[in-house]
């Protein structure tokens, strides 16, 4: 799987954009706050309608604009092509010139995994980003997926705006109820069903970037311990009490830990990072695995930051990229990309929001 072209309109600080890539390394150089983060975010985009900054789509309109456009050429087992179109009065999704009418339809066209500073989060942040990386990685692998977590949250909506009336009766609340467990059983199967996979990834790519000084222990909590419905049904007082649904798939969590302490409190800034990592790169050999080709690697200046050990680390999973011709984005300023990939790549300056190849070193 390979991004062909990509085509910014009014996206960020980009007012125009087309762009050819072929398979491999591609490494978008330049100084700070020229467009090579945006580059990486416009992709991200087009494969999971969000940005991995955490910001909304209004943010991501160039100055002055009315929308922004995004578009892309993907070429994987055959040619599609994706196009994004955002503004306060119109939103435009389509696949092959075709309208996209369910999101589940779309999701999972183009699979990619972002290595970012954003990403210590998944270890000192809270609950609802490590559970949003479970459903994202979900959604874009398991199908009905999308469509129960979206079920479940539209049951959960109206249920708490329920919980939220004095008084209200039992029986008004229980085709809710119902709705919320026929909706939620299947996401926490689902979640126990990966979370043992994923981690059985993650230690490995653990050990490779921390030298085997740690034992990395993944866990599943889930709020619900037993049956839901009868969990939930013991929760009546507590939930009248704080009138919202305390038990749920809403509510569970990754435990991560480190030699059997919870790596938020007692990791080093050094282990919560390799931490961080080894989650990305499991996530992206779990995508290679279960589909037979690798994700787009989308790297966001996180070389520059690593020592030498986890850099070398991470080498491993960007020569299988490509070796399988999958295809990796890389950004750094020119002192400090990752000389180690020598001359295996494709090097593109990026300037005031234009990019332009670059010849090899040594090249007349």
């Amino acid at each position: 799987m390979h991004l062909a072209h990509l085509r910014l309109r009014d996206f960020r600080n980009y007012a125009r954009l087309d762009a050819d890539f072929g398979p491999g390394f591609q490494l978008l150089v330049g100084d700070n706050a020229q467009g090579k983060t945006n580059v990486l975010e416009a992709i991200y985009l087009l494969g999971t309608l969000r940005s991995f900054r955490g910001v909304g789509s209004a943010q991501m309109v160039r100055h002055g604009a009315a929308g922004y456009f995004v578009g892309a050429t993907l070429v994987a087992q055959a040619e599609h092509d994706l196009k994004m179109y955002w503004s306060a009065r119109e939103k435009q999704l389509s696949l092959d010139d075709e309208p996209v009418k369910r999101i589940a339809d779309y999701y999972g066209r183009l699979r990619c995994v972002v290595f970012c500073t954003e990403d210590l989060q998944l270890v000192k942040g809270t609950g609802r980003i490590r559970r949003r990386f479970l459903d994202l990685l979900l959604a874009q692998t398991q199908p009905g997926y999308l469509a129960a977590l979206q079920r479940y949250a539209q049951a959960l909506q109206a249920r708490n705006a329920l919980l939220k009336k004095p008084d209200t009766d039992a029986a008004v609340l229980a085709p809710f109820t119902h709705e919320l467990v026929a909706a939620g059983q299947p996401l926490m199967e689902r979640r126990r069903e990966l979370v043992p996979k994923l981690s059985a990834l993650a230690r490995l790519a653990y050990r490779r970037i921390s030298n085997d000084s740690e034992e990395l222990r993944i866990s599943y909590m889930s709020s619900v311990k037993g049956d839901f419905a009868v969990e939930i049904g013991q929760a009546a007082g507590r939930e009248r009490a704080l009138r919202v649904t305390v038990v749920g798939p809403h509510r569970d969590d990754l435990q991560l830990q480190l030699d059997d302490r919870p790596a938020a409190q007692f990791a080093s800034e050094g282990q919560k990072r390799s931490l961080a990592i080894a989650l990305k790169m499991a996530q992206a050999e779990y995508f290679a695995g279960l589909t037979g080709t690798p994700p787009v690697l989308l790297i966001d200046d996180v070389m520059g930051e690593l020592d030498a050990r986890r850099r070398a680390g991470l080498m491993p999973l960007l020569e299988r990229a490509e070796h399988a011709r999958g295809q990796v984005f890389m950004t750094c300023t020119q002192e400090n990309w990752p000389r180690e990939l020598g001359r295996r790549l494709q090097r593109w300056e990026v300037r005031q929001a234009t990019i332009q190849p670059l010849a090899e070193e040594g090249s007349p």
